[in-house]
């Protein structure tokens, strides 16, 4: 089972782009589900041990994001083994994903944020004014962390204003870049060869203490924590994809297109980029409770 379980990691990665963190969850998904129903050949999976699967995982308890991500490995797994004539149907097919709610992204306002790249900008040594550089085009573009420290050196179009973005999958987008954004970007230049010491590097943000060649995302969020403790905001607050939500946020909150938002994210659906509206609608339905001269009194 474990050969067939390769085979099938190795297609994922060859045929969808599949990440090594991707590759390595649906590994430890599939596994545990094999292990906990005592699967030994693909025949013996169906759609009762999933099931029963499924009832472990609540009963442990498991939080519905987990056991939908958990189901979606194996389906993923026995469409494979269907592919390979390794069983004669989809014992998946049937089976309903748990229903959760999506919790809203938290995000951080204008003058936050304003606060978070003042305190970035404002230190001397050259570490922190390159962390400036990363944290001003990630929220100026929305990208994800993993977009942001893997950037290679050519993927900005100054003349265009742009910048190439290979995102999940393999996916590539263009985003445009404000002028706020290259101008940051032009300054990171001038001092970028401090950091491969006279090396050769393809990366945009390089560091030769990392095997990856570039930044690390750990690196960047250890930055972060400590520019937003500088700037007052609660560690707890931020990660580098909050970030992300803010610029999305931040788009709307200014009236842009839900389907242009969806494409400098590069959502697949649009269905995930509208979860950003609810932000807006929410805080708007709060506004006119609490400000509506109709609100306090009673009818």
């Amino acid at each position: 089972m474990q050969r067939i379980l390769s085979d099938f990691l190795e297609t994922l990665i060859a045929e969808k782009g599949a990440s090594v963190n991707t590759e390595d969850a649906y590994r430890r998904d599939i596994e545990q589900f094999l292990n906990i129903e005592n699967i030994k050949e693909p025949i013996q999976i169906t759609s009762q041990k999933i099931t029963d699967f499924m009832s472990f995982l609540a009963a442990k308890p498991s939080a519905p994001k987990t056991q939908a991500r958990k189901l979606s490995a194996i389906r993923e797994f026995c469409k494979f083994l269907l592919s390979e004539n390794l069983i004669s149907y989809n014992p998946s097919s049937d089976i309903d994903s748990p229903k959760s709610e999506k919790p809203l992204p938290k995000f951080l306002n204008e003058s936050e944020m304003d606060s978070l790249i003042d305190t970035a900008k404002n230190h001397q040594d050259i570490k922190h004014r390159r962390i400036a550089a990363m944290l001003i085009l990630m929220y100026h573009c929305g990208l994800r962390v993993s977009e942001l420290v893997s950037a290679p050196i050519n993927c900005i179009n100054f003349a265009k204003k742009q910048i190439t973005i290979l995102g999940k999958g393999a996916k590539e987008r263009i985003v445009p870049v404000s002028d706020a954004a290259l101008e940051e970007i032009e300054d990171y230049l001038t001092f970028r060869h401090c950091f491969i010491k006279g090396k050769e590097s393809s990366w945009l943000f390089p560091s030769l203490s990392s095997k990856e060649g570039h930044i690390t995302r750990d690196s960047f969020y250890k930055y972060l924590k400590e520019l937003a403790t500088k700037s007052g905001i609660s560690p707890s607050r931020i990660t580098p994809h909050v970030l992300r939500h803010s610029f999305a946020t931040q788009l709307l909150r200014h009236d842009a297109d839900l389907r242009s938002v969806q494409k400098m994210l590069g959502h697949e659906s649009i269905t995930t980029t509208e979860i950003y509206t609810h932000i807006i609608t929410d805080e708007l339905i709060e506004t006119v409770q609490k400000l509506h001269p109709l609100s306090h009194k009673k009818i």
